[in-house]
């Protein structure tokens, strides 16, 4: 009986340890491929395009691009979403100040976590709908607050100066409690060790904090200000359920105008939907890529 090796089986054999790995993530990368770089290229193709989304496409070149720069929409819209992205990254170090606290050996501890997760886990829309009666001028518990402190009501929600604000708290709930998850998910991997040596060397509270426990959350920072960035650009749910961009358009972002123009009652222009769709990428591949920049760099001087 021959025990020859077949020359596949030789191959496999030789470079098992290679190409293991790339089977196992094959499957991950054909979904990645096929769902998320392909509809990225085709939203680029499309935005040289007028096209209703039935009929044939009509090449138009920076066409849509070229109106979006003279649209006051646009500038609305992309103000208030640097507006969510400088606030919203509030979300960080109240979420790390939670996780602080929870991070204890207290009585009751485990029902202060489950509060503090609570926002987590219920849907955007039902945050969105809870903070419009919220702000409602009527019944809301926030316009009666200040009806007793100032004797007036307020609607936040129909001001155009502060609707955004009022939205952006909505959105804050939620993204501080999944910023705790992260922390508080670093803060059980931190070294006990080094945390024992700076208080012998007679490091406490702040810099004990910066100097020791932040630089061991390195890793859960840069997670949540990832998602926070990408969360505070394409915010949708909280604006389509609370104002409907409104009042007047006030309070539009990016991600709102462009399914207002491409899907939405008010036109079907898709090709002008995906030039936005394609400014709102750009903006988050310009601020995640710093962010990695920066941690690649950390990386290297540590």
């Amino acid at each position: 009986m021959s025990n020859t090796v077949s020359p596949a089986s030789g191959f496999w054999k030789r470079n098992q340890q290679t190409l293991a790995p790339l089977l196992f993530l094959a499957p991950g990368m054909l979904m990645f491929v096929i769902y998320v770089l392909v509809p990225i290229f085709q939203s680029i193709w499309i935005s040289f395009h007028d096209w209703d989304g039935l009929g044939a496409m009509t090449w138009i070149g920076v066409g849509n691009y070229v109106e979006l720069l003279d649209d006051d929409s646009f500038y609305v819209s992309l103000e208030n979403n640097l507006i969510w992205l400088v606030l919203y990254l509030l979300a960080i170090p109240a979420g790390l100040a939670v996780a602080l606290f929870l991070n204890q050996t207290v009585t009751g501890i485990r029902l202060y976590k489950s509060l503090f997760f609570f926002p987590f886990v219920i849907s955007q829309v039902v945050v969105g709908l809870m903070f419009t009666w919220f702000y409602a001028p009527d019944f809301g518990l926030f316009s009666k607050l200040l009806e007793l402190i100032t004797g007036e009501q307020f609607a936040v929600l129909a001001d155009e100066r502060f609707v955004t604000y009022g939205i952006i708290v909505a959105g804050l709930w939620p993204q501080t409690a999944y910023c705790m998850i992260l922390y508080l998910t670093g803060l059980n991997n931190i070294n006990p060790e080094q945390v024992e040596a700076a208080r012998m060397d007679g490091a406490k509270g702040l810099k004990l904090l910066w100097y020791v426990i932040l630089p061991q959350l390195a890793p859960a920072t840069f997670i949540a200000m990832v998602v926070t960035v990408i969360g505070s650009l394409r915010s949708f749910d909280l604006v389509s359920i609370m104002t409907a961009g409104g009042p007047y358009g006030s309070s539009q972002v990016l991600s709102y105008f462009m399914y207002e123009q491409a899907l939405s009652e008010y036109g079907f222009r898709m090709g002008y939907g995906a030039s936005i769709a394609v400014v709102l990428f750009l903006i988050m591949m310009v601020f995640i890529s710093l962010f990695i920049v920066r941690m690649l760099a950390q990386e290297r001087n540590a």
